[in-house]
């Protein structure tokens, strides 16, 4: 099959011709039809993400969608000609989904909503799963709360909005200037992070009582203003890139709660994995309810083009999720 190899870490993506895998006891087979493309898997070409413990040469891409071509052993649950979407590999050194076929643990699969092309699906697998470990694992998220989301119009963002907003509750989101329009799309208030202070935003849209739950999905100062945007006593904050140094005094004066997300983890581990099946068969409720649907970006990218797809991700300049097309 052809595949796309980094064969070290800040080099070439280069597609090459490698075997095609069978699949093992508790795996199926998936012919790929598309791959999202993500932050992470930039970071992870340029050897700057080594918490995701790859060791080149190594095909990347973590998320997939397409059609099961063949069952191994002890599967139960899936068939030949199901389409299926997961966060599938491109970590741990386990084979990515820049590829046209991948041998893929059925735990970590769902079907998808029958709402969605595969494109839409390969969209979603990491935006949603860590969105729904943050907002319905960590927070438990409920109708009449008021949710803060930091980064709104990025792909997880966009999953935690929509979440949110289907478990009922009120939902605003943060953003740069250009990217306003795009969260009110979404369903949630924007909030010009660059022209209001937290101070007066918390007062503008809870009374100064602070939001019941803060989802941060950019990290940095954005986290320690996080702590500061919570409410008193019953608030969460919960942070997909606390990996840095911060004081937790703002969050500790309020008597407030942090969580932590490491979405990784059961691909890293082999724990867990079932629970991330679960999830994207939520979500496909979700998508065929309508509640659930990724923004894609309308350029069309292949295996040969990944690059150019890197570089547009890299660069900050899609106007929604990039998907690889495998033709």
């Amino acid at each position: 099959m052809r595949a796309v190899v980094l064969n070290e870490f800040g080099g070439p993506l280069v597609v090459e011709a490698v075997d095609t895998p069978v699949p093992g006891a508790g795996q199926v087979l998936v012919r790929i039809a598309a791959s999202g493309v993500n932050p992470l898997d930039a970071k992870i070409r340029e050897g700057k993400a080594p918490h995701a413990r790859n060791h080149p040469p190594v095909v990347l891409g973590l998320d997939l969608a397409g059609v099961v071509a063949e069952v191994g052993p002890g599967v139960v649950g899936f068939a030949e000609g199901d389409e299926v979407y997961g966060l599938t590999g491109g970590v741990g050194d386990v084979q990515g989904s820049l590829a046209e076929y991948a041998a893929v643990d059925a735990r970590l699969l769902a079907r998808t909503a029958k709402a969605w092309s595969l494109r839409e699906a390969a969209a979603l697998p990491l935006a949603v799963i860590t969105s729904w470990e943050a907002l319905v694992h960590r927070a438990q998220v409920r109708a009449g709360q008021r949710v803060l989301v930091h980064g709104g119009a990025g792909g997880v963002g966009q999953a935690a909005i929509q979440i949110a907003r289907a478990r009922g509750a009120e939902v605003f989101a943060t953003g740069s200037p250009r990217n306003l329009e795009t969260i009110a799309r979404l369903g949630a208030t924007p909030i010009d992070y660059n022209a209001t202070e937290v101070a007066d935003y918390v007062a503008a849209h809870t009374g100064g009582e602070g939001f019941d739950v803060v989802f941060d999905t950019v990290g940095g100062a954005t986290l320690d203003k996080s702590f500061t945007a919570v409410r008193t006593y019953t608030g969460r904050v919960v942070s997909a890139l606390g990996w840095g140094t911060h004081s937790l005094a703002p969050l500790s004066f309020r008597g407030a709660t942090y969580s932590g997300v490491f979405t990784l983890l059961p691909l890293l581990t082999g724990q867990g994995r079932d629970a991330h099946g679960e999830i994207l068969r939520e979500a496909s409720a979700l998508g065929d309810a309508g509640a659930l649907r990724p923004i894609v970006d309308p350029r069309r990218f292949t295996l040969d083009t990944v690059a150019d797809a890197h570089a547009l991700v890299e660069a900050g300049a899609s106007t929604g999720k990039i998907v690889i097309d495998v033709p």
